[in-house]
């Protein structure tokens, strides 16, 4: 079974090396890695360019301007070969070497279309301090109309279900990944196991909570994600996962004391 991993570059050479490194990591060998980098103007073409020999003929990137992420994430569907697809941002990695080898093996004994697990955030620099842990294993698909979904980073489906279901809406500024778990989960049914692991490691500071514009701009996609897709919501529904979220910060910070 091919495993393909997309990464979405722009201005990414802070980071991504550390990305590639996960990916290069992993002992599960039958992966198929593609880059997609929106022609940045610092040296990120470069580190992917020096990735290459490495993967021996596993990796292709381009690099080419972009209508934003999810433009970049639908250009990485479409390039992929593998049986299964999962995205990994460039400022996250992998957190051990066998993430990879747990999914495939998931897909490989069961008949479902798409898993999910759990991640961590950290902050730039302090690696070992988990700033927050969001597990996935709660999740089911009746609480998309209350803002929760599966992590995104940990969600790795069949090639077929975008193929039958389509890509990333890009007329979103930032919850397009929402959507897609509402149109997946709601709309069209897909069966989908959870694997209590750790996949990734992210770093906080992403698109979805830099400040409170963002938090209200995504709490409005969110709504209308919902109200697209044929689930029935609201602003106050949707609002309860920040609750949840300052819960599972404040046990984070507890737990780490």
């Amino acid at each position: 079974m091919k495993i393909s991993i997309i990464t979405i570059t722009y201005n990414s050479a802070a980071t991504v090396r550390d990305t590639i490194a996960s990916v290069l990591a992993q002992t599960y060998r039958d992966i198929e890695y593609i880059v997609v980098d929106g022609n940045s103007s610092d040296s990120t073409q470069d580190i992917l360019e020096k990735a290459l020999p490495a993967f021996e003929g596993r990796m292709r990137y381009i690099s080419e301007p972009d209508r934003g992420i999810y433009d970049a994430m639908n250009k990485g569907i479409n390039m992929c070969t593998g049986d299964v697809i999962g995205i990994l941002n460039s400022d996250d990695y992998y957190t051990s070497d066998d993430v990879v080898g747990r999914i495939a093996d998931e897909f490989s004994r069961r008949d479902i279309d798409a898993v999910y697990g759990d991640i961590h955030f950290i902050k730039d620099g302090e690696p070992d301090k988990i700033t927050r842990y969001y597990s996935s294993k709660l999740f089911r698909p009746f609480l998309l109309r209350f803002g929760f979904m599966p992590a995104h980073p940990s969600f790795y489906v069949r090639k077929h279900v975008y193929a039958n279901y389509g890509g990333y809406a890009t007329d979103y500024k930032i919850a397009a990944d929402y959507d897609m778990m509402v149109r997946l989960f709601h709309k069209h049914r897909i069966k989908a196991g959870y694997i209590s692991k750790d996949f990734v490691t992210m770093r906080t500071g992403g698109l979805s909570t830099k400040n409170v514009k963002n938090r209200l701009i995504i709490t409005r996609e969110d709504v209308t994600a919902c109200r697209r897709n044929g689930m029935y919501t609201n602003t106050f529904f949707i609002s309860v996962k920040y609750l949840y979220k300052i819960f599972g910060f404040l046990f984070t910070s507890r737990k780490q004391t």
